[in-house]
């Protein structure tokens, strides 16, 4: 059994593959992305997702992917976590942390982590995030902030992966 991390940028497929890692078989999803009030446009996003999902899986969508993690019994078949880019997102808006330093949250990251790393090791467990590094420095402080935090998060993630990938338009390329 594996852990895997599925990269992306943004419509690049990279939940639709890691779906399709996880097929026919039973799983528990984690959905971290929240409906905003008013933004009709992310909760279509938020509803097409849960249109394309297999009726035999169960959704949580209540409990932090960490604590998800935390008691794998509480869980059936593999877990697909998607995304830690909203985990993240909240993650902050909690703690009131755009305008902080970075390294605010690492203590949620590092739990995180520590779940990840004690995840057992005949369930597999994927995890979607979108990969944010390779455009231009963003012009402001908040987008900064993510863009560094879910940089440094995804290589914590990944070095605890057996394997790695990173999707563009549609198409896998294995990093691990």
């Amino acid at each position: 059994m594996t852990k895997t991390l599925v990269l992306g940028g943004a419509r690049s497929g990279k939940s639709d593959h890691a779906e399709g890692l996880i097929g026919d078989r039973p799983c528990t999803y984690v959905a971290t992305a929240r409906p905003w009030p008013g933004d009709a446009d992310f909760a279509a996003r938020i509803a097409r997702h849960i249109q394309r999902r297999p009726a035999h899986w169960v959704t949580e969508d209540r409990i932090n992917a960490t604590e998800v993690l935390t008691h794998p019994e509480n869980t059936t078949g593999c877990v697909l976590i998607d995304d830690m880019g909203t985990w993240l997102t909240h993650l902050i808006d909690e703690r009131d942390a755009w305008s902080k330093p970075r390294g605010t949250v690492a203590d949620a990251a590092d739990a995180f982590l520590a779940a990840l790393r004690d995840w057992p090791a005949d369930r597999d467990v994927v995890i979607v995030s979108p990969e944010v590094g390779m455009g231009v420095i963003p012009e402001h402080a908040s987008a900064r902030l993510f863009r560094d935090e879910i940089g440094l998060l995804n290589a914590r993630i990944a070095q605890e992966c057996d394997h790695v990938l990173l999707v563009v338009a549609g198409l896998a390329l294995e990093l691990k």
